[in-house]
């Protein structure tokens, strides 16, 4: 696709321009620190997703879950994440060791508000701070230690806008493509390799989730 370059906002001034001001209570809404609220936002969450990116500025976004409370507060400037297994790429953690500045996004079920944090990140594998999040007896193969720069509460237009948390826009049973079938769009399965994925799929859910 072909952009109009005529219509392409390329400064900082057009952009002010094309767009309306915003309130001074929203422009000012980010505080360096954690404030009673949002510490509260975050021992609720079950899920957060992480943004990271490498030293070309390629950008990369990872989701992250538990129960509520898995990320860590421990103290008003500092979260702790730990890392969980997953897929063995280490996006996140190699983005981080080329540049530590990262951003979270807390969302909590059938709430539309959402809690927003940057800061900048350090992995850790401290056995004193691994041992502080066990989980069916297992420890984390890292935590992240993430110096909070900015906290804020984010606004519900975007949740309400997909409704989100209603039953609007469910898809119909078997509509959204497998991760099988999202991970190998480009090469040539037959059916019984295509089982064979699926149940190796399933097994590391059972099994390796931590």
């Amino acid at each position: 696709m072909e952009l109009n370059a005529d219509h392409i906002i390329k400064t900082e001034d057009q952009l002010r321009q094309h767009y309306d001001q915003p309130h001074p209570m929203v422009a000012s809404k980010g505080v360096p620190h954690l404030t009673k609220s949002i510490k509260r936002y975050i021992e609720l969450s079950p899920f957060a997703c992480l943004s990271t990116y490498d030293g070309n500025g390629r950008t990369d976004i990872s989701p992250r879950g538990d129960a509520p409370g898995f990320v860590k507060i421990a103290d008003d400037n500092t979260l702790l994440l730990p890392d969980r297994p997953g897929n063995n790429r280490l996006d996140s953690i190699s983005n981080i060791m080329a540049c530590p500045d990262v951003s979270l996004l807390f969302i909590i079920p059938g709430i539309l508000d959402t809690v927003r944090v940057n800061g900048r990140a350090t992995l850790s594998v401290d056995p004193a701070l691994l041992e502080q999040f066990p989980v069916k007896g297992k420890l984390p193969r890292s935590v992240i230690c993430i110096e909070v720069k900015e906290a804020l509460g984010h606004c519900s237009k975007a949740f309400r806008r997909s409704k989100l948390w209603e039953a609007d826009y469910e898809p119909e049973k078997g509509a959204v493509p497998s991760l099988r079938e999202l991970t190998t769009d480009l090469v040539e399965l037959d059916e019984a390799t295509k089982e064979l994925v699926d149940a190796a799929i399933e097994d590391d859910y059972r099994n390796n989730m931590y």
